[in-house]
């Protein structure tokens, strides 16, 4: 009795030793990105992990030893990290934003969405493909594509893909939005609530606000907080018509199988409520300010451990097969909210009232 027991009492101890290599270099490349991202303005340590990542993988031997510990990081941190931003969202701020900001944030993200999945369908791309990139154009980048990811059946080529575009078009936009803004002879405001409503990435969107100035900063990081929140019915949407298909699947196949049963998705995946219930904590006020700097920190950082995790299973050769189909959704996708953002500066104007 005693031999099962002990053997039974290693294995923690054993699978914690299998998974540290992984989670240790995870971990430090994760602290060394986000240290990096504090110096430099507008940059994100979500990102230079990911490069990093890819490049460790496809230019440097890769021990598989890391291998237990970097599946742990790519997806339970990941979605630590993504539970941890909602402290960062503020309802109080984005109900305050009037009701055009509000509908302009909701048509931003849902016809940019739906535009996607659309064009998508017609280059041929996978479900999964269309909606990493859906969710990264329309909401909020590499951490909505991460996200969408977490739900989603969509393997490491497909995930380094949608957040490869975002890198791309994103940092296009820093200096697009701003120039964009003077063509149209948009006030501070005005090109703020353009580049929140647009801009794909938090740290492009601080980038892009900063070179038109304080007023148009503000105005920007609070929209794309607005776009952030949607996230929530967004990732629960997805996971709702993954159960339904996988319901559907059961009944016209395997309807008595309880294996089947077990593997499917939940209704709303747990890190989704953890997310709202950090924002309905966050709008409480109840959370003190180095509380919520303390967070910041470390929802930075359990993003950005997660995407070297992802970058380390990025195999560049793989990615270059894909062909130029996800690009042109990518432009297409860009194309779709920049319009969308210009037109909610635009649009009151010609009606006689002010946007923002």
């Amino acid at each position: 009795m005693m031999g099962p027991m002990s053997k039974h009492q290693l294995l923690p101890g054993r699978t914690l030793g299998r998974l540290s290599p992984g989670l240790f270099v995870c971990l430090l490349v994760g602290v060394l990105s986000t240290a990096t991202a504090a110096l430099f303005h507008g940059v994100s340590g979500l990102v230079i992990a990911i490069v990093v990542g890819i490049l460790w993988r496809n230019f440097a031997p890769y021990p598989q030893a890391l291998l237990p510990g970097t599946n742990v990081a790519a997806k339970p941190v990941l979605r630590i990290g993504i539970v941890l931003l909602g402290l960062q969202l503020l309802v109080g701020d984005v109900l305050s934003l009037g009701i055009w900001v509000i509908v302009a944030v909701m048509a931003a993200v849902g016809l940019t969405f739906w535009a996607t999945l659309v064009v998508g369908r017609r280059l041929g791309l996978s479900s999964n493909q269309r909606l990493v990139l859906a969710s990264g154009f329309s909401i909020c980048g590499a951490a909505a594509v991460a996200g969408t990811d977490a739900v989603t059946d969509a393997d490491e080529e497909e995930v380094a893909t949608g957040i490869a575009m975002v890198v791309v078009f994103g940092t296009a936009m820093i200096p697009l939005m701003p120039a964009l803004g003077t063509l149209s002879s948009f006030t501070s405001e005005q090109t703020g609530l353009l580049i929140g409503l647009s801009t794909h990435e938090v740290a492009q969107v601080v980038a892009a606000g900063g070179l038109v100035g304080g007023g148009a900063l503000a105005v920007a990081v609070t929209v794309k907080l607005a776009r952030v929140l949607l996230l929530v019915p967004v990732l629960a949407g997805i996971a709702w018509n993954r159960r339904r298909n996988q319901i559907a699947s059961d009944v016209g196949g395997s309807y008595g199988d309880d294996t089947e049963k077990k593997e499917r998705p939940p209704m709303v995946p747990a890190f989704v409520l953890g997310f709202i219930a950090c924002v309905a904590l966050r709008s409480t006020g109840v959370l003190p300010g180095a509380v919520l700097e303390v967070a910041q920190l470390l929802q930075e950082l359990a993003l950005s451990t997660a995407m070297f995790a992802l970058g380390l299973n990025v195999h560049i050769k793989t990615l270059l097969k894909v062909g130029g189909r996800p690009v042109v959704l990518a432009a297409a996708s860009t194309i779709v909210i920049v319009l969308i953002g210009w037109s909610a500066v635009v649009v009151p104007e010609l009606l006689g009232f002010s946007s923002v």
